[in-house]
């Protein structure tokens, strides 16, 4: 199993948060020659990794720094990382770290009084416990995923949707098709759930036929799953899921996790690595360099022989 989904899904986060809430066609309209660039803009500097990333890096250090998924660690760290005063953070999200209620609580009662929840912000982060749950097998790297998705997102089609994430990302890391593992993953999402999950997911489907804004769940997964298996690779996937506007720095975010898994580290053109930079709101003057996150994704990635087979549920 290889260490490289976590760097490529960071590059593509800052390509795309330039050109965040932006037209469909916004990319090859700023780089018609294809060659995009961490350009910065819109209050972001060249190569700055936004929420997406930041929540990413608290996700992988809490599981290195305690030895596995310790939930109300996770949920600390998301605490003290939204005191920060970020730059960019989710409303939902926003709302339930800064409610005051406890790590176990906060989601639900949130879901509960706003009946809506089911934004990207869980499937953003996803990347870093998809390598660390990658050798645990199917069952308990999607069922992480839905206990760490459910910290900050009540609603369960967020819970699924990185639960889906989590394990073609695994399937990408051991060497497999990610393509070909959407109708067998999709028989392991709650029955509640699968219907929706497998329209979005589905070969033919494409951003255009979504009624929701893809800040939402289903149609951000949906796109980042349509960027990979309409290119042949990373740099291109990427292109195309920013090209399709909205909330780009998140799409981005996930197609980078996915075509990282796939593509590998080598994959991601060296003009990207150089000026990409993770500061870390709430946490000082830390900011994370390539060499940095290279460093996470093989700790990560040799953490997770120690704990193949333990139960997550």
């Amino acid at each position: 199993m290889t260490p490289h989904a976590d760097p490529p899904r960071i590059t593509g986060q800052p390509l795309g948060a330039p050109f965040e809430f932006g037209p469909p066609g916004v990319f090859t309209a700023r780089f018609p020659d294809g060659a995009g660039a961490l350009c910065g803009g819109g209050g972001w500097d060249p190569g700055e990794a936004t929420d997406d990333t930041q929540m990413a890096v608290l996700v992988g250090e809490s599981l290195l720094e305690r030895g596995g998924l310790e939930l109300p660690d996770v949920f600390a760290r998301f605490r003290r990382w939204a005191a920060g005063d970020p730059k960019d953070i989710g409303l939902q999200t926003e709302d339930v770290l800064t409610s005051g209620e406890p790590w176990d609580l906060a989601a639900a009662l949130h879901f509960q009084v706003n009946s809506r929840a089911a934004g990207n912000g869980s499937l953003m982060r996803a990347s870093t416990s998809a390598v660390y749950f990658a050798r645990s097998g199917r069952a308990a790297t999607m069922e992480a995923a839905r206990r760490i998705a459910a910290l900050t997102h009540g609603d369960r089609a967020a819970w699924e949707g990185t639960a889906v994430l989590h394990e073609l990302i695994r399937v990408a890391l051991d060497g497999g098709d990610p393509l070909a593992a959407v109708g067998r993953t999709l028989a392991e999402v709650h029955p509640d759930h699968r219907a929706r999950w497998s329209t979005v997911l589905a070969p033919g489907w494409h951003p255009d036929d979504t009624t929701e804004f893809n800040g939402a769940v289903r149609p951000c997964l949906g796109t980042a799953l349509w960027a990979v298996r309409t290119t042949t690779g990373f740099e291109d996937a990427l292109a195309a899921a920013v090209d399709v506007g909205g909330d780009t720095d998140t799409v981005a975010a996930v197609t980078g996790a996915l075509a990282g898994a796939l593509y590998g580290l080598g994959a991601v053109p060296e003009r990207w690595r150089k000026t990409l930079h993770v500061p870390l709101p709430g946490y000082g003057d830390r900011v994370l360099r390539t060499a940095d996150l290279v460093t996470l994704a093989v700790r990560l990635d040799d953490s997770a022989e120690s704990h193949a087979g333990k139960n997550y549920t």
